[in-house]
């Protein structure tokens, strides 16, 4: 079974926060001149005396919003994760992670999607960055239902939030039943041969990896960790209990990612044989989404080669 798609996270994005702003006038949106590719524009429309187009300068646009959120403003941030993290680095450290200010960083065209932006556009570092920031919390929705859900949750929040979002359509998880709880992994499918821990838009296809797995034998236990900082260490230990082998899966590089954050937890909670599937330390290339899945292993079919792979060798 392969899971169906959901919409795209960015245009969820620009609908979400739009609403928002309708009930809560301190909501604004900063925007670095991508509106039209991040879909901010769809707030713009919505409210534009509170749409700041910013221009191509990132690190200003976050420091007038350190500023904004001063003055009990709650803004938005409209950019490329490429953008949003790594140009304005240091004015969110002192600026707004250090004070701890009400400004949401909610970039798109997180991980590999980028629209064949080009490899400077690629930043699959960026949860490593941000879940090692004192006073950051940090959020990767699965499909466009939970980032709603996450977005509005993130509006609700008082502090530096930093949500991913993807930009293309992604496979959908969840159905309207669903509700996002801050700080708490999801047990998405119930096995006993193996805990594959994955996050993002990466958990539809660790699933559809489990059930390529299934076919063969093996039982794969999946749990989805929408909040990688604060991470649900209780969540992360029990699933280790149940089967004693661990798989992280992320769209980002294995270092001090999703993979990172949950090696350190059993380290230290539960000691578990853990192995990580992810980007290696390598810089991406540009292409369509499937190919560049294909090619870094993260298609529903590779991860489910490399687990079985894992697993043989580990016997």
């Amino acid at each position: 079974m392969t899971l169906p798609m959901g919409r795209p996270m960015r245009e969820i994005f620009g609908e979400t926060v739009a609403e928002l702003a309708t009930d809560d006038p301190r909501i604004v949106m900063l925007d670095g001149d991508v509106g039209s590719s991040t879909r901010g524009d769809i707030f713009e429309q919505a409210h534009p005396d509170r749409y700041l187009q910013m221009g191509i300068a990132e690190q200003n646009m976050l420091g007038v919003a350190a500023g904004l959120a001063t003055m009990g403003l709650i803004p938005f941030i409209s950019t490329f994760v490429s953008f949003a993290v790594v140009r304005p680095l240091d004015q969110i450290r002192v600026l707004i992670a250090q004070t701890g200010l009400n400004v949401k960083i909610t970039p798109g065209y997180a991980g590999l999607f980028t629209g064949m932006t080009g490899m400077s556009h690629i930043i699959v570092d960026d949860v490593s960055i941000m879940r090692a920031m004192p006073g950051m919390v940090t959020v990767s929705p699965a499909d466009d239902v939970e980032a709603a859900q996450v977005l509005r949750w993130a509006a609700a929040y008082q502090g530096p939030v930093y949500v991913r979002l993807v930009r293309d359509a992604t496979q959908r998880l969840f159905d309207e039943s669903y509700r996002f709880e801050f700080g708490r992994a999801v047990t998405i499918r119930e096995g006993r041969d193996v805990t594959l821990v994955s996050t993002g838009a990466q958990t539809p296809r660790t699933v559809d990896a489990a059930e390529l797995l299934a076919a063969e034998g093996i039982d794969a236990h999946v749990v989805h960790v929408p909040t990688i900082k604060p991470l649900d260490v209780a969540a992360i230990v029990a699933a280790a209990d149940r089967t004693g082998r661990v798989i992280t899966v992320e769209e980002h590089t294995v270092i001090g990612g999703l993979g990172g954050a949950v090696a350190e937890t059993l380290g230290e909670h539960r000691p578990t044989r853990i192995d990580r599937i992810g980007l290696q330390d390598l810089y991406i290339q540009s292409g369509p989404n499937d190919a560049l899945l294909d090619i870094y292993g993260l298609s529903a079919a590779r991860v489910s080669d490399r687990v079985r792979e894992l697993l043989a060798a580990s016997r």
